[in-house]
């Protein structure tokens, strides 16, 4: 300690040991460091020969990167440490390596020996690390030994080192794609990996490296479609994109009938005879009669069940995943379950809402009816960005039809009032959208244009000028007062493209208004040479048509037009001038194209079709990058065509399903609670084996989808149904019978985990029960709430916590009808209201037990308490160690239990413990009121056993002491995520 003192001292550091002041430090990023001392001191710590200092000095090193800051110059020091015994330095380096490993590839390729030891190192985190280092250096040199260790990586028995297997072979496919046909053989190994680690990753290297070979996953599809609900988010993202692929080649198309039928009225309603249009119907129908009546293949129906739950994913691109695979692939019955869930996803971020409105747009032109509920929900905000407001306005432009139309058109109306010039436009255009699509509102939405014509706003009027000539075009003779209005807007508008749609619209219909049109061109001529470009066109197209219909009035003036553009600068005014002069007036040498002057110029122009400009965007796959840009972009894997043909579903059946297998451990677990892990009676309940296969945690997602492929499955498990069931009523009656007999084989029953009726006999050796607050007598106007986890199980249901709730009412007056309305819990999570309290007079107390049952997650519980007055809006949010139940277990059990939950369900954390806190009475005391835990019986070591309420996922707890204070604390446990919290927890109530 001495010496690190005197190093940190030499260094012009800090005084305190092992702790450099950053302030002296060049590496720090110090302004006034010198280039030739930069990063001494770094290197001189990773010289050293002290853990602590190369610990010190790899941690500044990380954190240097961390902010941006270059620390390649660091390379050849940082990679001589590689090899160091202390496992924390290591880890420190390999992740500085895999930053730095392309760049400094020569000396990296020095390091090769030491990252292949590494690969056998047994600490899965370096194994994972110095596997991903060695994919970072790409130099084609190292292929080989690259290919090896993926190899090897995707047998080894870590989860988490099969997962950096699979991220490392794209990284290998890009850099030698000779390498393809052994990485596929890798890829078909990991694909049959049951674990959701592995799940996510391996799938991202299939679309990588080979999106086409469909049949790798055949026999996988079961699998992934029952998994998917417990890997990691953008696991699930991938895995929905390549099921959507997938289900696209092999199922029907369950709307097939449906698109013949609308096809055949599109057909009729374009058709020019009504005969022939009904003669297609009949064809139409004809057709959709021929065909079998649809049946859905159960794997469809199994993709469709098990991604539902999904659509209430916190994370947006999963629901967006979901959402997209229900509007490819689902019945067109049942797409709308996808609608509120994107909805919900419009109070997300600007960039979030951009790219759903994007996929709401596209949905809603062919699915209209499934966002009509939520018209209100696509009203713009002042606060919206401009490109949300666009894509809003496209939106309910969609979304018009007879019903709504007064709506939507009186929203338009206040959204022209805004001050974003280019939304206003959106909104005017939208508004002539809406006038082509429903004839019934033409009128009005014109004349609500022809008023905008005297707005201040030029950009207003100029916008409202070139929508109101698309509308005319539709019934020109009914509106000339309105062509004769805009006739006299030429000389106060000045944006070219409103003045080039005014004189187009007088040239077009120049026998409505006979005395304007003359008048109109005789001002353009005076003010041709200052025009636009495409005024000037337009100039020149209205004399020409004046010119053969009224060339008495206009013959001159024609002339003078067509002189002015022979020596107009661009050469398209001067082509158009000497094109215009040889048709209209004749000479000896015109062609035979004059005779048709009047046919070419005056002919009836069709009326512009306003569409949606998401019309044809759903042939790209919706939520990809290529329907965000409406252009295929690079990677994109083009959505398949549904089959005519089904393909064979047998292709899909496995032999002998694997998740049939039960392992000792889970067989171990069948005989201890008394029911089969597959059981068809879901009314029974108990301790099941986890979480993903608990039948009564309300959640339902687990055993859902595990029902769901067996019914989708082979006819082996179908067969197999009915023995189950006789088997399981033999058990059960054995069950009862054991259970009548407890009290006389106490010393057997001390060998089995405590069953939900007898685990009231395990008590912990907690101190009084810490109380909560939940709604202080002034917030509650006199009523006060306060809760404790009683730690007793729930009697109308075991996999529920009891919350014992006492109410106090501290006012003058009584309160009546107390009770539980409204809650909002997370999926998975239910909740069992306690009696309501009729009256609670003044002055009295009253304790009350409710249920809640939070599926194995801290995630707090939302809900009303009312009264007879009043309602308050209350959470109870659980510490990780009150979701537990104590169980008893000799030290053999405890060992051969704790065995089986290694590697990545293993957390080991070292401590101090506080100085309160020494004897072993005081270490019980704090781990068992920190968590429901009973202590195991066994010799120096301190064990503490006990399961999780909802699922009896293992959790068990060893505390080691040794000298001066220092201990260890190791936790197993099945959820990873709770043995995590649960390390948190036990480490501050022991450093106290």
């Amino acid at each position: 300690m001495s010496s690190s003192s005197a190093f940190n001292d030499d260094k012009g550091g800090s005084s305190s040991i092992g702790e450099p002041e950053y302030g002296h430090d060049p590496a720090s990023g110090g302004i006034f460091s010198s280039d030739y001392k930069r990063h001494d001191d770094l290197k001189e710590m990773l010289d050293s020969n002290k853990d602590s200092l190369k610990l010190e000095a790899m941690k500044r090193i990380v954190a240097m990167i961390a902010r941006g800051k270059n620390a390649s110059d660091l390379f050849p020091a940082v990679v001589k440490n590689v090899a160091c015994k202390n496992i924390e330095v290591k880890k420190l380096v390999y992740v500085y390596l895999v930053r730095y490993a392309e760049e400094q590839q020569d000396l990296a390729l020095l390091s090769i020996s030491t990252f292949q030891r590494g690969l056998k190192d047994p600490n899965q985190l370096i194994r994972a690390s110095a596997l991903r280092v060695l994919s970072s250096i790409r130099v084609t040199i190292i292929v080989p030994i690259m290919m090896l260790a993926i190899r090897e990586a995707a047998s080894d028995m870590s989860p988490y080192v099969r997962k950096t297997a699979a991220h490392a072979i794209p990284k290998l496919y890009s850099l030698d794609p000779d390498q393809k046909d052994q990485l596929i053989e890798v890829i078909e190994k990991l694909l049959a990996d049951k674990t959701t680690l592995v799940a996510g990753s391996v799938v991202m290297a299939f679309e990588e490296v080979c999106p086409e070979r469909i049949d790798l996953i055949h026999k996988n599809y079961r699998k992934l479609c029952n998994l998917l609900i417990d890997v990691e988010e953008w696991g699930q993202v991938v895995i929905i994109n390549m099921l959507t692929r997938y289900a696209r080649t092999q199922f029907l198309n369950p709307n097939a009938n449906e698109s013949l039928l609308e096809e055949g009225t599109e057909k009729a309603f374009y058709g020019s005879d009504e005969d022939e249009g009904k003669e297609e119907k009949v064809e139409a129908a004809a057709l959709v009669a021929k065909r079998k009546p649809y049946v859905m293949d159960p794997d469809h129906r199994l993709l469709l069940r098990n991604t539902k739950p999904l659509l209430q994913s916190r994370n947006a691109a999963v629901v967006m995943a979901v959402a997209q695979l229900y509007f490819h692939l689902a019945p067109k019955a049942e797409v709308g379950v996808i609608a509120k869930a994107l909805v919900r996803l419009m109070r997300s971020h600007s960039e979030v809402q951009y790219v759903v409105l994007q996929n709401v747009a596209t949905m809603s032109i062919k699915r209209r009816g499934m966002f009509e509920p939520y018209l209100k929900s696509f009203y713009i905000r002042s606060t919206d960005p401009t490109q949300i407001k666009v894509l809003k306005l496209e939106v309910l432009t969609n979304l018009a039809n007879e019903t709504n139309i007064s709506t939507i058109l009186r929203e338009f109306q206040t959204y022209i009032k805004s001050m974003d010039k280019d939304f206003v436009a959106a909104t005017i255009q939208a508004i002539g959208r809406c006038a082509t699509s429903i004839g019934e509102v033409r009128d009005t939405c014109l004349n609500g244009l022809v008023q905008l014509l005297s707005n201040r706003d030029e950009l207003v009027v100029a916008e409202s000028v070139v929508v109101i000539k698309k509308l005319l075009q539709m019934q020109p003779e009914r509106h000339s007062d309105i062509i004769k209005h805009m006739a006299k807007l030429t000389d106060n508008i000045q944006v070219p493209m409103a003045r080039a749609s005014i004189l187009w619209l007088i040239g077009e219909y120049c026998e409505h208004i006979p005395k304007i049109a003359p008048d109109v061109l005789r001002k353009m001529a005076k003010s041709f040479t200052n025009e636009e470009d495409i005024v000037k066109l337009q100039v020149l197209n209205l004399a020409a048509k004046l010119y053969l219909t009224n060339s008495k009035q206009t013959k001159l003036l024609t002339q003078y037009v067509l002189n002015l553009a022979k020596y107009d600068q661009n050469y398209d005014i001067r082509d158009r001038a000497r094109f215009i002069r040889q048709l209209i007036v004749p000479t000896d040498k015109s062609g035979a194209l004059s005779k048709y002057a009047k046919k070419l110029f005056l002919a009836l122009k069709p009326a512009p079709v306003l569409e949606s400009p998401f019309k044809d965007r759903d042939h790209f796959q919706l939520g990809s990058l290529s329907h965000l840009l409406n252009a295929k972009a690079g990677g994109y894997q083009e959505l398949p065509d549904w089959p005519e043909v089904a393909p064979d579903p047998s292709v899909r059946n496995v032999e002998v399903p694997e998740w049939t297998k039960c392992s000792s451990r889970e067989k171990r677990k069948e005989k201890k609670v008394e029911k089969p892990f597959y059981s068809d009676s879901e009314g029974e309940s108990g301790p099941t084996e986890s979480a993903d296969s608990d039948s009564d945690t309300g959640s339902g997602t687990g055993s859902g989808s595990e029902e769901s492929g067996s019914e989708s499955g082979s006819e082996e498990s179908e067969g197999e149904s009915e023995s189950d069931k006789e088997e399981e009523e033999e058990k059960h009656k054995r069950k009862s019978k054991s259970r009548a007999k407890k009290s006389t084989q106490e010393s057997e029953g001390r060998k089995l985990f405590l069953s939900s009726a007898s685990q009231q006999a395990v008590s912990p050796a907690s101190g009084p029960v810490k109380s909560y607050e939940l709604l202080h007598r002034i917030t509650g106007e006199g009523l006060s709430v306060s809760y404790c986890f009683s730690r007793q199980p729930f009697s109308h249901d075991p996999h529920m916590v009891s919350v014992q709730m006492q109410f106090t009412n501290n006012g003058d007056t009584e309160a009546r009808n107390l009770r539980i309305q409204e809650p909002k819990l997370q999926s998975g999570m239910r909740i069992a209201e306690f009696p309501e309290i009729d009256v609670l007079p003044p002055g009295e107390t009253v304790t009350m037990v409710m249920g809640i049952d939070f599926s194995d997650s801290t995630q707090a519980a939302n809900f009303q308490l009312c009264t007879h007055t009043r309602k308050f809006f209350l959470t109870i949010q659980p510490p990780v160690g009150e979701l537990m139940m104590p169980v008893f277990m000799t030290e053999n059990e405890f060992k051969k239990e704790q065995g089986q939950l290694t590697g990545m369900n293993e957390i080991t954390e070292k401590l101090t413990l506080g100085e309160t806190c020494q004897g072993d009475a005081a270490i019980v005391q704090r781990v068992t009121s920190t968590a429901s835990l009973s202590r195991v019986p066994c010799g120096s070591e301190m064990k503490f056993a006990g399961k999780t309420v909802t699922s009896g996922s293992l959790v068990l707890v060893t505390i080691v002491t040794r000298e001066q204070l220092v201990a260890q604390l190791t936790v197993n446990c099945e959820k990873m995520l709770i043995g995590t919290m649960l390390v948190k927890d036990i480490l501050q109530a022991l450093s106290q």
